[in-house]
């Protein structure tokens, strides 16, 4: 039934093909670069304000990491509906209409005046974006030939990677100078631009076929029901403990409803998420791979701001110069990363770039009052390599680990996985950092020095989560 529902009809794969031919295919690129550009733009450039937010707002880390976690969170409840609302209302109806509300969320984001109505407008800004990148990799897979994608992904993956490379230094100065509501107005002028493009150049997506899937409304509500409980059980452990009810009750609720999605949508035709899809082992390797590095990255980046800010002394836009070699290692890499998978396979270059990875975060660990710039550069352009070399690799062997039919599902279930995973990650280690800090401050009577620790337990954590990874990277295949 899901093959009959997702599978074009082979008049109308004749009819993309026809319009690989003729479309300007630098401007399809183009365009969704600059749509995914936007949506990862603001998982990284809230970063470098958030010690500003914290100030502000009065709050602590456990709880201003929720304008990070809630934009994840958001996306993670809407990524299920991708699948659905492609046979519903088509590709490109899909894909402007999340652009348009990404931009609504962005402008009320700005317009916030309290933490929580903040944390709320980014949640709204993460419905529009969650469908974005699984709506992307699937005109992908249409437009581009298998053999070649690796390279157009590369070049997607170049603006896609842009987005939390450059959002650091971009929040830096855009924070320091005009102050942080502003990195979110940025996206509006990018969303109009993008959505004329799309118009002009991607008329051809309303030429597929549509159907009336039914909405899977019980599916939909146990696993948000398991998101949300997970991500909230996670993040009121600190303030509540592990023996409260509250969390105890919040666990409790999201194991037994994400039981009951497994065994909902293993007895249905046309499935919220195709649950076949982890009997292939390849997809497996690929999702374990994302989840442990997304945890570890995200992590990461989440506490670099707390670093150089809170305990080096540097201001916002010091802070996101110095990360500002990450993104030229990254653009260095990326399209490089891209045509290597395609002539070599992605194994060897994913074991590298997680070996490079785990090696900036012990760096990171040792980084402290007196350590001198030029070390923090280089660090962060090796891990602007690493994660060059990890990405576009990672993501051409998931998309190609599965048929053409099963792109949208599989891209949906890796953006879930990618964002949950990231969250989770942000959530453990605000943990780890304000139960360390609160630990350390009582016996060592000196809040610097504990604030050194704690950050340094975080990325500790993060490098070993990164080394973790290289077990599925290992298993996956050696050649193309």
């Amino acid at each position: 039934m899901l093959n009959r529902i997702c599978t074009p009809p082979q008049r109308e794969w004749r009819l993309f093909r026809s319009f690989h031919n003729m479309v300007n295919q630098k401007w399809i690129i183009i365009t969704l670069m600059l749509a995914t550009l936007m949506a990862s733009l603001d998982s990284s450039i809230v970063n470098v304000s958030l010690p500003v937010m914290r100030t502000q707002f009065n709050a602590g880390l456990d709880d201003v990491q929720w304008v990070v976690t809630a934009y994840m969170l958001g996306f993670c409840v809407f990524m299920p509906l991708t699948s659905w609302l492609k046979e519903r209302i088509g590709f490109l109806r899909l894909f402007i209409g999340a652009l348009i509300i990404f931009t609504t969320g962005s402008l009320l984001c700005g317009l916030s005046h309290s933490l929580s109505t903040l944390i709320a407008a980014r949640v709204l800004q993460a419905l529009g974006g969650g469908a974005i990148t699984p709506t992307v990799l699937s005109i992908m897979s249409i437009v581009f030939p298998k053999n070649k994608r690796g390279s157009a992904l590369s070049w997607w993956g170049l603006g896609s990677l842009l987005g939390p490379a450059l959002g650091p230094t971009l929040g830096g100065i855009i924070t320091q100078e005009w102050g942080w509501p502003f990195i979110f107005f940025i996206n509006i002028p990018v969303c109009v631009l993008t959505i004329f493009l799309a118009l002009r150049y991607l008329g051809f997506l309303t030429s597929m076929s549509r159907s009336k899937p039914k909405f899977d409304i019980r599916g939909f509500v146990s696993l948000s029901l398991f998101l949300v409980g997970l991500q909230y059980g996670i993040a009121r452990l600190e303030r509540a403990g592990g023996g409260s009810i509250e969390v105890l009750a919040t666990f409790v609720i999201a194991f037994l409803s994400f039981i009951y999605f497994l065994l909902w949508e293993s007895r249905r035709d046309d499935p919220l998420i195709d649950i076949s899809l982890f009997r292939n082992n390849l997809f497996v390797q690929c999702e374990l791979l994302t989840s442990v590095r997304s945890a570890a990255l995200f992590g990461g980046i989440f506490l670099l701001p707390f670093l150089f800010q809170g305990l080096m002394g540097y201001s916002e836009l010091q802070s996101g110069m110095l990360l500002l070699p990450g993104s030229i290692g990254t653009a260095i890499m990326t399209p490089i990363s891209g045509k290597w998978a395609d002539k070599h396979g992605s194994r060897n270059i994913l074991l590298l770039a997680l070996v490079l990875l785990s090696l900036s975060m012990l760096a990171f660990a040792m980084s402290g009052v007196g350590t001198p710039s030029y070390l923090i550069i280089i660090t962060v352009f090796v891990r602007g390599l690493g994660i060059g070399m990890l990405i576009t690799p990672l993501t051409t062997a998931t998309v190609n680990s599965v048929e053409p039919s099963q792109v949208t599902m599989a891209s949906s279930i890796n953006s879930l996985t990618l964002q949950l995973s990231g969250s989770l990650g942000i959530a453990m280690l605000a943990i780890i950092h304000t139960n360390t800090l609160t630990r350390e401050t009582a016996s060592l009577g000196n809040h610097n020095l504990a604030e050194h620790l704690a950050l340094q337990r975080g990325f500790w954590v993060s490098s070993g989560l990164v080394a973790v990874a290289l077990i599925p990277a290992y298993l996956l295949p050696k050649g193309p």
